[in-house]
Parts: C-alpha cells; structure tokens; sequence
C-alpha cells in the first residue's frame, strides 16, 4: 500500500496505531532499562504517555469523523516507513542505543504527521495532524531538556558506570578470561612439540588442536558457570561464546607461526607474539578491571614465563 493511496480515515488509522505502538516500545525501554538506568527508564515513561494522550486525541476525532471502527492498518504496512530492528528485545540494551532508536522514531513520525496534513481536506483533521508533528519535533528538545536536569543531577554519570560495569561482567570478564587460558595454557604444548619435534607442521597440528580444544572448553566452562539471573552477567550462551573465541583467538595466535616452514623463523615470531599477547592481556586488566599496569605485567609475565619454560623443558627433555 502507497501512503499517496490512502484517504482520510486510513492516514488517522495509521496514526493511532503508529502511536500505540511507539508508547508501547517506549515502555518497553522503561522496563528493560528500568533496574540499571532508572533516569533513562524515566524519560521513556514521559515520552510513553505523550505518545498516549496523542492517540487519545486522534481517537476522539477519528470517531467524530467516521464512526467507531477503526481499521488496523500498521506502518510496515505502508511503504515509506522505516523497518527497524526490534531493538527494544535486544538482550542487553544501553540507554544511548534506545535514545537513537527513539530519536529516529520522533524523526519518522514527524515527516509523517507533516506529509498527512498536506493530504487531508478536513480543516479539523490538518490542524491536528500539524499541531502534533510540531509535538513530535519538540520531543527531542523534552528529552534533551530532561537529560540535562539528569546529568546535572548526577544520574546519567551513575548510569554511565552502571553500562560500563555491565559491560566489565558480560563482555570483558569473560573474553579476557579466555584470551589468558587461551594465550598461557596453549603455550606448554605448543613449544614441547615443538622442541621435541623440530617440525613445523606437526607443531601448528599441536597448536591447532590445543587452541580448539581450549576454546570449547572454557565456552561451555564459562556457559554452565552461571545462568546471569542474579549476577546480570548477561545471556550464558553469550558469554560463553565470547569466552570460547577468545580463548582460540589466544592460542591461535602464537600458533600461525609455524605455517612457515623455518622452524627457526617461525619459533622466534611465535615467541614474539606471545610477547604480544601477554602486553595486550596487561593492558585489557588495567583498563577495565582497575588492576596497576606493573602488577598486571608481572602477574601476566610471570605466569606466561613459568608455561613456556614448562614447554620447552618437556619438549627439549
């Protein structure tokens, strides 16, 4: 259906139900946002109920104009209209993600609410659908008013750390779990095999395998661990598959090495990018998990040294 093909009473259905369902998707913001972010979750509840009272007035004049039934005729009905993700169903949503998806829908509404008034004849029916695409614009004006007052408040600080310590336990946590078992553990027999061999391609099988093996067992280690239900640690599928790549990802990559057939070359830049990945373990520690850079290279070094050493004394015995 073309929006230049639909009459009067069609344009005021489509507006009723477009502004049912963007109240119920801002409520859906509110809850999903409501035990983290509560100043996030209390601009949406506002925006909510405008977008009630406009469905309110556009029922009354719809019923004043043609009667009581109101045909249902959706937005993806019509082309023209946006298809947006269901972004409020997402499993770990973020304050500055459902502002834009709300910004976006005031946007659409707006353009349509202006492109239906040019359409209608009815004095009554453009003077309403003028009146509230001039609303919908200044809902963005209302929502960077009530952020202000929340920022001077201090809310939105808080919730900038709330989404940063969420962040910490459903991403970083886990990947970096993973990339350490998967950058130290591989290393013992990674380099046996390959002091024991001097073979470059049995010791990429040997990485190889250990890597993956590793990886599925820290994914379904870290997956059983915890259901999130209580620690908001999040999706345990998620976390688990974030846990279990990283994990390859940290053996993988002193294993690539050995695809080339020096086994000299191909050590010395296995060793350097286990240097790599020790300093980027280091770095992930201090940046997020508030660990002094010092002490997270010692930790790291230290822990990565005692493997290799581990490796090469079976390998070389």
């Amino acid at each position: 259906m073309h929006f230049r093909d639909l009459s009067e009473a069609q344009l005021l259905a489509v507006a009723i139900g477009a502004e049912e369902e963007d109240a119920r998707i801002y409520r859906d913001f509110a809850e999903r946002l409501r035990a983290n972010f509560p100043a996030s979750a209390e601009l949406f509840t506002r925006m909510a109920e405008e977008e009630d009272g406009h469905r309110h007035r556009l029922i009354e004049v719809y019923r004043a104009r043609f009667g009581e039934h109101i045909p249902l005729i959706r937005r993806q009905d019509v082309k023209g209209f946006l298809v947006r993700r269901p972004a409020w169903l997402a499993q770990a949503l973020r304050p500055e993600r459902a502002r834009e998806e709300a910004a976006m829908m005031e946007i659409e509404a707006r353009r349509f609410y202006e492109a239906a008034a040019a359409r209608t004849s009815d004095a009554g029916v453009r003077q309403l659908l003028g009146d509230l695409a001039q609303e919908e614009g200044r809902h963005e004006a209302t929502a960077v008013l009530v952020d202000s007052a929340q920022q001077a408040s201090g809310q939105v600080e808080a919730e900038a750390h709330a989404a940063r310590r969420l962040f910490v336990l459903r991403f970083v946590q886990p990947g970096l779990a993973g990339l350490m078992d998967g950058s130290v553990s591989t290393l013992a027999p990674l380099f046996a095999a390959a002091f024991a061999t001097n073979n470059t391609v049995e010791t990429f099988k040997v990485g190889l395998a250990a890597s993956v093996g590793a990886g599925i067992s820290m994914g379904f280690a870290e997956a059983l661990s915890d259901d999130g239900k209580l620690s908001g640690r999040g999706a345990p599928w998620l976390r688990g598959v974030v846990c279990g790549a990283m994990t390859t990802l940290g053996g993988i990559g002193h294993t690539l090495p050995y695809l080339v057939g020096n086994f000299r070359l191909a050590t010395n830049v296995a060793i350097a990018v286990v240097a790599v990945e020790l300093a980027v373990i280091a770095w992930i520690r201090k940046r997020y998990m508030d660990t002094p850079l010092l002490s997270a290279v010692f930790q790291v070094v230290v822990g990565g040294v005692l493997v290799f050493l581990a490796g090469w004394w079976i390998g070389a015995g």
